[in-house]
This record gives structure tokens, sequence and C-alpha cells, in this order.
């Protein structure tokens, strides 16, 4: 059920529940993109209740696939007060997936890393018969 019509745009507008139900995202999450200035609410009811415009349902998406992508919400919101501002953030976007593709690329490192330690672990796990006072267990201790 829609609210109203924007006065600007002849839109129908939105209560954040209909949001909710469209975005599959929860009006608790949409509050909060609203408090951090990821989304705005166009105006409110004579209730109070949030009124938002169609177009949130696809900046609510737009968010969500840059977090699947590894943004963060800073980084999100950077993104979008680039396009608040009447410009295409592409260049902004393309330059925080290169550098998400490097910290990508540090973490795997780390995991080989890692999992060299583990199985140098593993390779020569004995454990003691008895436990060694101050010692939980010695294989992890030793090294």
């Amino acid at each position: 059920m829609a609210a109203k019509l924007s006065q600007d745009q002849d839109q129908v507008l939105l209560q954040i529940g209909q949001v909710a139900v469209q975005s599959q995202v929860p009006i608790k999450t949409i509050r909060y993109y609203e408090e951090l200035g990821l989304l705005k609410s166009s105006e409110r009811t004579e209730g109070g209740f949030r009124l938002f415009s169609p177009n949130t349902i696809a900046r609510i998406s737009f968010v969500k696939r840059l977090q699947k992508l590894g943004l963060s919400l800073q980084e999100i919101a950077e993104i979008l007060g680039v396009y608040d501002r009447g410009l295409a953030p592409c260049d902004e976007i393309k330059q925080q997936l290169e550098q998400q593709i490097l910290e990508i690329d540090r973490r795997i490192s780390e995991l080989i890393t890692l999992r060299g330690e583990i199985n140098e672990l593993l390779e020569d796990w004995t454990p003691p018969a008895k436990a060694t006072t101050g010692e939980i267990c010695p294989i992890l201790q030793k090294k």
C-alpha cells in the first residue's frame, strides 16, 4: 500500500515497511543506513512514519552489492556521496575494487603461511603421556 505522491516527482512514496519488503532488508538495517547517510527519507507522514522514494530500493540493492564485493559502509557512503553530487562514481568504485583485490591477495598470503604453520605442527604431533605443570598443550607451547 503506497503512502502518498511526492510533491516534486509525482512518485508514490513508500513507508519503511514497504521498502523492507521490496528490498528484502530488515527495517532496522534501513534505519541504520539512513543514520549513516546511505539513504534519505523523502519526508514523514503526519503520524511520523518515514517515507521513501521508490529509487530507495535500487539504492539499497547497490549498497548490498558493494558490501558483497567487500566494501565497507564508510567506503560505500563516500561513493554514494559522489553520486549524490551528480557525478558518476565509477572511477571511485574501480579504485576501491582494485584496493579490495590487493587486500584479498594479502589475506591469501597470510592464510597460506598459516596453513604451512599448522601443517608443520600436525606433522610432528606427538602428545606427551602426562601433563606437565604450567603447560596446557606442550606441542603448541614449544614453538
